[in-house]
């Protein structure tokens, strides 16, 4: 907000000389005083239709006045949450908002005198007191409002709107009780867990329970806005609130977990605590309004859980909705630290925007316990509030009394309401507190002696809501809570005595139908590969469509040469390149009806301007895209640069994926090593959800991979954190040589009658490298090959020594071996590290039975491969070839890196 003081503290000529101007240009005073002034007629007649003001003359002191008035007003809308009464246990901080009248020109004297400015906040002329009062009501109270961050008048207007005349409606009498019943529910809830299972832990929602009712009043708020689906994320506390009295897991299923039932079928994996794992169900608004609600599993790693949530939301509405996002709500439920404090909170708020990432607004729910862990907030965040990041794309904030259910609830209306109108993020912020440590075994009095004792004294939600319906019309409110308490304490010792409540029920929707058509895999499924081969005459119209564009269309000269010499390869020789290679498997996807997502930095070219899957116009920088024109029905094909984030977009790409098992989902890292940035993605969801909850998942990833002298940040993917990752055939992990394995390998990944993530070390510069290049029957025969022998080690008699290895090594190994003329030395790829093909390499081993083995890496002997295959390939005797072990991953001299390389050669092929 400006500061007009200097204005309104100084001559009321200046005012009118202002207003003057106005009046003969609206255009060229400040947009603040042009809404002001266009708000008044000063006795100077009335507007004319050209919205200019005619004849008369202004009393320049009132003026001044009306002007100081009108400050006021827009002080409070972006000033008075400083200094609402949001914090339901201990006094506010004084943040300095300055709202005195003095501060405005104004005195106690003015109380009484009439304004024409109250007309701003939809009374009309009236006394300054009753301005004043209203202004108390709506934005100093239980409530306040922040969006000074906000630009864009349409959403400023929209909102001051809604809060001055929906936070002062009186919520209706059948309202009320449903809110009584949702509190009810959430509090005896957690008592009665409290008291039935003593010091287990919980993650309790006591003290904030508000939240319960705030979703409540959400999803129905949302079913009457045209939601049809609401994708939750949150962390552990107050989770098994929500799946109970949200959602409605039944409560036999949660006591069966307190009780540690383990369940019959265990076979699909390990599973996890009971709060972290993830629910669906349907829900029905008190309007019949029908919603999907899902909530997703999530690990402890805090707010892990948003860009899956987003990722989620998105790819339903992609396959239900017809991309129509505002269909799908995200609704992510934070706590106070963790939004301040996690570095994938700003990740998704940047994302919110993007083309490729946008997911028609998300809801931020903060259960603002003021205090993570032990920390108080004054050392958890530097800013004023835990929401400050809501700044940076300029969504609102409602910063709300837990304490004040149906202020709460009025909130957070409000806020769907807003989402869905402007398809943009919102905040609620709920202040309430935590009645127990950090879990229930835990003492909070060690570190917050005082805080806790104010915690001690102090009603719960209920109560307090309880309080003030009896206070405020309904006399009979104790009553009807003591009631509610013992009906709903019946049932729940009935659930627990008898444990006999059958779920709700629930119709599966179509992605959930096809995934249900899917199997867990079983160790035979990595013997052999499935066939991914495609029909001759549909890689030619493949290849062709791939290699034409509209004729209006001029793309790059550059690009125009790389096009028509992968056209001229396959002319000549009958061969594509990796890239094209690449292209053709998403294509021969895509006209199966199939969807293929890739995001990540720059995959439109590629980083090594390979892929080309959209090309630029050079003259108008128009974009086509390569795959999305070769018949009127087919699947689409969607690529994405993205952000410079690992993070956050690994994460929703992993998402997207978990919602559709048929599309193909690709994040593909600018560098492998980079990867690392992602690594709690990597670790929570990639490697283990299927093990955890059941969840199974068919994302690739694209890590280029190789030792090229690019120095320790530019060589690695870190293959050996994968592989050290791998067991219970939870995912693949590749290292692929050849443009046709490399297609297949994709092909396969839907081809499959399960899902696994596929993890895959890419090449660099190999990418042009005319050993990777394969012949058009590789893609019309067979299928992917998990390992492929030397095809120039024709008699095996002579072999005496045997290379094994992956990527890249291959192709400078069998170039020194053909440069040398070695027919004693046969060199075998591995094209699949995991699961390794022991039965493949153990045939090998057979035919080769002569010959010495030896692994030959790259990368230091503490990386790599070498120690999981010392680990898990018992049945062959080998040596390792290797650089030295390493803290680094790499050299960054050059002549180092050659020496080294030379050196793996020169081992390699000695006698």
């Amino acid at each position: 907000m400006k500061d007009f003081s200097y204005i309104t503290n100084s001559h009321p000529a200046f005012i009118e000389r202002l207003y003057q101007e106005y009046t003969e240009n609206p255009t060229s005073v400040d947009p603040e005083f042009k809404k002001f002034f266009e708000g008044f007629d000063f006795a100077i007649g009335q507007v004319n239709g050209n919205g200019k003001a005619s004849g008369g003359s202004v009393d320049s002191s009132q003026l001044a006045k009306e002007f100081s008035v009108y400050q006021l007003i827009q002080a409070y809308r972006k000033k008075g949450h400083l200094v609402a009464k949001t914090n339901p246990i201990r006094p506010r901080k004084d943040r300095r908002a300055n709202l005195e009248l003095s501060y405005f020109g104004l005195s106690d004297a003015d109380l009484n005198s009439s304004f024409e400015a109250g007309k701003f906040i939809g009374l009309g002329k009236t006394i300054l007191k009753a301005i004043i009062d209203k202004l108390v009501k709506c934005y100093t109270s239980s409530v306040g409002v922040e969006y000074s961050a906000l630009n864009a008048m349409e959403r400023i207007e929209w909102l001051a709107q809604a809060v001055e005349e929906r936070m002062l409606k009186q919520v209706p009498l059948e309202q009320k009780r449903g809110i009584l019943e949702k509190l009810n529910q959430g509090v005896i809830f957690e008592k009665f867990l409290h008291t039935k299972y003593i010091g287990q832990k919980r993650f309790s929602l006591e003290g904030g329970e508000s939240l319960i009712p705030a979703m409540d009043a959400i999803i129905n708020q949302a079913g009457a806005n045209g939601v049809k689906e609401v994708v939750i994320g949150m962390a552990h506390r107050g989770r098994l609130n929500v799946l109970a009295n949200i959602l409605g897991k039944t409560y036999e299923q949660i006591f069966s977990e307190f009780e540690g039932i383990i369940p019959a079928d265990r076979t699909w994996g390990s599973g996890d605590v009971k709060y972290h794992l993830g629910f669906s169900s349907e829900h029905e608004s008190p309007a019949g309004h029908k919603l999907n609600l899902q909530l997703c599993p999530n690990p402890s790693h805090l707010e892990v859980v948003n860009p899956i949530v987003t990722g989620f939301a998105r790819s339903k509405a992609n396959v239900l909705y017809n991309a129509e996002y505002d269909k799908t709500l995200p609704i992510l439920i934070h706590g106070d630290a963790a939004l301040a404090g996690q570095g994938i909170v700003y990740e998704i708020a940047q994302m919110s925007e993007l083309e490729g990432y946008n997911v028609g607004g998300t809801l931020h729910i903060v259960v603002n316990n003021q205090i993570g862990f032990t920390t108080d907030f004054d050392d958890a965040r530097s800013s004023d509030y835990c929401t400050a990041v809501a700044s940076i794309t300029q969504a609102p904030v409602f910063h709300v009394n837990g304490d004040d259910i149906e202020a709460v609830v009025k909130a957070v209306e409000i806020a769907a309401d807003y989402r869905q109108r402007f398809k943009a993020d919102i905040y609620i912020d709920i202040l309430c507190y935590r009645r127990h440590g950090h879990n229930e075994g835990d003492e909070p009095k060690f570190t917050q002696p005082s805080l806790y004792a104010l915690i001690e004294k102090h009603p719960n939600p209920r109560e307090v809501y309880t309080q003030y319906l009896a206070q405020n019309g309904e006399p009979e409110a104790k009553d009807m809570a003591k009631d509610m308490e013992k009906k709903f304490w019946a049932d729940l010792q009935e659930r627990l005595d008898e444990v006999r409540q059958k779920p709700i029920p629930y119709t599966l929707q179509e992605p959930e139908l096809w995934w249900r058509e899917l199997r867990r895999s079983n160790e035979g499924d990595f013997d052999a590969s499935p066939v991914t081969a495609i029909k001759e005459e549909a890689f030619k119209r493949l290849f062709d469509g791939l290699m034409k564009w509209p004729a209006d269309f001029s793309p790059l000269k550059k690009v125009d040469k790389l096009l028509q010499d992968k056209i001229k390869l396959f002319e000549a020789e009958k061969k594509v390149d990796w890239a094209t290679a690449e292209l053709l498997a998403y294509s021969s996807i895509l006209v199966e009806g199939k969807d293929v997502r890739l995001s990540g930095e720059d995959v439109k070219r590629g980083t090594f301007s390979h892929r080309h899957a959209v090309l630029f116009d050079e003259s108008t920088n128009k974009q086509y895209n390569r795959l999305n024109h070769f018949q009127e029905k087919q699947g689409k094909f969607r690529v994405f640069n993205s952000l410079l984030s690992e993070y956050g977009v690994m994460g929703f790409d992993y998402g997207y994926a978990m919602a559709n098992p048929n599309a193909l989902v690709i994040w593909e890292a600018q560098y492998g090593d980079f990867v690392n940035g992602a690594q709690m993605v990597i670790d929570q969801y990639i490697t283990s959800a299927e093990q955890k909850w059941g969840t199974m998942n068919g994302m690739v990833l694209l890590l280029p991979h190789g030792y090229e002298g690019g120095g320790p940040d530019h060589s690695s993917a870190r293959l050996e954190r994968f592989l050290q990752s791998s067991a219970e055939q939870n995912m693949v992990v590749t290292n692929i040589t050849t443009a046709a394995n490399f297609f297949h390998a994709l092909r396969r990944q839907l081809a499959w009658p399960f899902r696994k993530p596929m993890v895959n070390m890419s090449p660099k510069a190999n990418l042009r490298h005319a050993g990777s290049y394969s012949a058009v029957e590789e893609f019309t025969n067979g299928g992917f090959k998990e390992v492929i022998d030397d095809p120039a080690a024709t008699n095996a008699g002579l072999v005496k020594k045997v290379l094994f290895c992956s990527g890249k090594i291959y192709f400078e190994l069998a170039e020194k071996k053909q440069k040398e003329n070695r027919e004693d030395i046969a060199i075998v790829r591995l094209e699949q590290i995991y699961p390794l093909p022991v039965k493949q390499l153990e045939e090998l081993y057979q035919k080769y039975n002569r010959a010495v083995w030896f692994w030959v890496q790259e990368e230091p002997l503490n990386m790599g491969a070498a120690s999981f295959l010392q680990m898990n390939l018992k049945t062959i005797n080998y040596g390792v070839i290797s650089r030295n072990a390493s803290a680094s991953t790499a050299t960054g001299f050059a002549k180092v890196h050659a020496a080294e390389q030379a050196d793996i050669l020169d081992t390699a092929f000695s006698i």
